[in-house]
């Protein structure tokens, strides 16, 4: 009998979490103290967004990113509803537009200024008018623009098309009636082609979003789920939720056949939801539990045993719910793979908690952050309601990067001003290193690009993150840590940017000697 090692190798097998410092904390925030089983917070590379108590209505606190410390009582609300707000989403191609949903049974849009708020924010720029009941999660596509997903506690999910001129939309482009009871839960596979929802009464349903048609069910007794997500490209699910002797577990379960799970494991026998996060590029599963402080992380594969557990960060501080950055607003500078903001309501606090991968090397590490999906649509919403599908539009985490396009640009010829005959090798190494740097020569560009293309590259560049801030917008140092910090930051930039040029230069001297040789050569002949 072969014997087989007990340990795996893998690159994150030693991930640990760093909570944030208290300065860099969110303070005094009224963090709402309702029942429902949400998150609570949504955060993008601008914003926090948090649900806060509010009397005679729902509202929700929207905090810029960098105004960490305590927090003004009397801090400006986005609060237009007459119910609790029960969930909060921020759209994923516009960091200035959030959807809230609240008791009032509706959906309203809102558009965030850029500058900060100086009172309360009560006029939404649409409100969604179609549930019978209240409405407890509200999803956006991964992929099309302007599709929303909405589901109440009438039992009902409904998309809504927002690319319209009416602010106020009454009629829904697809209800999928269904459910037999609340839903609980919803999710997109990739493309988003399928949506995966869990229900009180514990099944899991595949569903065909667009036709509103079931295409798989769970009817296994033995797991009761109530959290439920799509693992990437995997072709796989993953659910959390209780056993039949009221444990805690996870589940794992084939997209395709919902019979019986294949995996099923066990944590603990504590009573609050588990929410899994997935993060598709590392395949790293993160279950965080609420009224725990606790976040276990695991390695996705597709091959047996398919989960294995990793390490876990602990707290004494119980989270209420959490929030998770996308991941074109981690530091890839530290080598922080995920980033949560946990809501601490024994305290009044928000944490942030980044997931970090320790390497020495202080360059961009390549290996752990892989294209990843950006901020741009890869479909309008009619096109995805006429039936097409297309994968999100992926970017690099590279500082400095361009769009990573699905569908490339003609290539562009190499203009070189010297009389002699270029060779086919100088001219693949000359395109390999613009490539390379996301740059070509700006003579080439004024030759080649029209206007609109260069204006676009314009406004592309004024999003550019440095060590993860913004170059052009970051905010001044509020205390002396803070401008130490962002002293060494900057120290770093020019010392990869000195290795940077060295490099170019060395690179430069081979294309010379080499057109020099060619001369040579072109000469002899």
């Amino acid at each position: 009998m072969s014997w087989h090692p007990q340990y795996r190798s893998s690159k994150f097998r030693h991930v640990f979490g760093k909570p944030a410092s208290k300065e860099n904390c969110y303070d005094s925030v009224p963090i709402t103290r309702s029942v429902h089983d949400n998150h609570f917070c949504a955060v993008n590379p601008h914003f926090i967004a948090v649900v806060t108590e509010c009397a005679g209505g729902g509202a929700f606190l929207v905090i810029p990113l960098h105004q960490t410390g305590k927090l003004d009582p009397h801090y400006p609300k986005v609060c237009g509803h007459r119910g609790n707000v029960l969930d909060v989403k921020w759209n994923p191609f516009d960091d200035f537009e959030i959807a809230s949903c609240s008791e009032d049974a509706t959906i309203k849009i809102w558009s965030i200024p850029k500058q900060l708020l100086t009172r309360n924010l009560t006029a939404c720029r649409k409100e969604l008018v179609g549930h019978a009941r209240r409405v407890g999660l509200v999803e956006w596509h991964p992929t099309a623009a302007d599709i929303l997903f909405s589901a109440g506690y009438d039992y009902k999910v409904m998309i809504w098309n927002l690319d319209t001129k009416e602010s106020v939309i009454t009629s829904p482009m697809r209800t999928i009636s269904c459910h037999q009871d609340v839903i609980l839960s919803m999710s997109f596979n990739t493309n988003g082609s399928l949506l995966a929802t869990t229900c009180k009464d514990r099944k899991i349903r595949v569903i065909d979003p667009r036709a509103g048609t079931v295409l798989q069910e769970a009817n296994y007794k033995g797991h009761r789920a109530s959290k439920v997500l799509f693992l990437g490209n995997l072709k796989k699910l993953m659910s959390t939720g209780t056993s039949r002797w009221n444990n805690r577990q996870v589940a794992l379960w084939d997209q395709d056949d919902l019979s019986v799970p294949l995996l099923e494991e066990d944590l603990d026998g504590s009573s609050g939801v588990l929410f899994p996060f997935y993060d598709a590029d590392t395949s790293m599963l993160y279950v965080v539990g609420k009224g725990d402080g606790n976040i276990r992380y695991y390695e996705v594969s597709a091959d047996k045993p398919h989960l294995s557990y990793l390490t876990e960060y602990r707290s004494y501080n119980p989270q209420k719910g959490i929030g998770v950055m996308p991941k074109r607003g981690l530091d890839v500078s530290s080598c922080e793979i995920f980033r949560f903001y946990k809501l601490i309501t024994t305290k009044s606090l928000i944490e942030p908690i980044s997931m970090i991968v320790p390497r020495r090397s202080e360059s961009y590490q390549e290996d752990i952050y892989p294209p990843t999906a950006g901020a741009q649509p890869s479909l309008t919403a009619q096109e995805w309601l006429s039936g097409m599908n297309q994968d999100p539009i992926l970017v690099s985490l590279r500082p400095g990067s361009e769009l990573l396009r699905p569908h490339p640009l003609p290539a562009e010829r190499p203009v070189f001003h010297s009389m002699a005959p270029a060779s086919p090798r100088l001219l693949n190494q000359a395109e390999k290193l613009a490539a390379e740097d996301g740059w070509r020569s700006s003579s080439l560009l004024e030759e080649k690009t029209p206007r609109w293309a260069a204006e676009h590259r314009l406004e592309e560049k004024k999003s550019w993150l440095t060590n993860g801030f913004d170059v052009f917008e970051c905010p001044p140092p509020k205390t002396e840590n803070e401008l130490l910090q962002m002293f060494y930051r900057q120290q770093e930039e020019i010392r990869r940017l000195r290795e940077l040029l060295t490099q170019r230069e060395v690179q430069a001297k081979q294309l010379e000697l080499e057109i020099k040789n060619l001369r040579m050569g072109s000469e002899q002949l």
